[in-house]
């Protein structure tokens, strides 16, 4: 986490929105996910979660993700980068140019064989919901994506898609905002949400839940 928030001195948006949920609600979760079609794995912390992500990614496999501090901690976007063993499509993207090969990239990020990322709740009805400024990860992670792969800790953990959006807002997107600002100089916000209920395609959604607190 960067760092307390600002908004919040006594840490009760903390407290409510940052502490690792308790055994019961993740075994809850986890058997929603499962009835709405996903495959659901659990890790204990995040070396196993690490270990479990990369199992699951074929080599050479085209693999993309947006900006995120779950896969940045884990060190899985070090790995997907930097190992060798994946197309990775983040670093050919960002090395080519914006006005010139703008279709090339949208087209580029919108399919990859394997999507992975976070999202900023997930119910215990066995909904995830996903908050994004410009959007480019959300098309993959409902339908353009081959696989996508949900890197998800505990804390994220909320009692349905109305507590979930309170934690979007409430929560989620201030840390975000201080992440854009000190990484980009710019503000964050709240322009597009994704919503994904159900998947009913077998096998493309896998969620994994870690025991830790990861992420925003």
């Amino acid at each position: 986490m960067i760092k307390e928030l600002d908004a919040d001195p006594d840490g009760s948006l903390t407290r409510r929105w940052g502490t690792r949920a308790d055994d019961a609600r993740v075994t809850r979760t986890m058997s929603a996910l499962e009835a709405n079609g996903m495959t659901v794995l659990r890790a204990s912390n995040d070396a196993t979660a690490k270990r479990i992500v990369l199992d699951l990614i074929p080599d050479a496999s085209r693999v993309h993700q947006g900006a995120s501090q779950t896969l940045d901690v884990l060190g899985i976007t070090y790995e997907i980068e930097k190992s060798g063993r994946y197309a990775a499509l983040r670093p050919r993207i960002w090395s080519m140019d914006r006005e010139t090969e703008a279709d090339e990239i949208r087209r580029l990020g919108a399919a990859p064989d394997v999507m992975l990322g976070s999202v900023h709740a997930v119910t215990e009805t066995g909904s995830l919901l996903a908050a994004s400024m410009s959007g480019s990860q959300l098309g993959p992670y409902a339908s353009g994506a081959g696989r996508v792969i949900f890197v998800i800790g505990t804390q994220k953990i909320v009692h349905d898609v109305e507590e979930g959006l309170l934690r979007i807002n409430e929560y989620a997107w201030r840390l975000e905002d201080a992440r854009a600002q000190a990484a980009y100089g710019i503000h964050s916000a709240v322009n597009k949400v994704l919503i994904i209920n159900r998947e009913i395609t077998p096998g493309r959604i896998t969620v994994v839940l870690v025991d830790e607190v990861l992420g925003f």
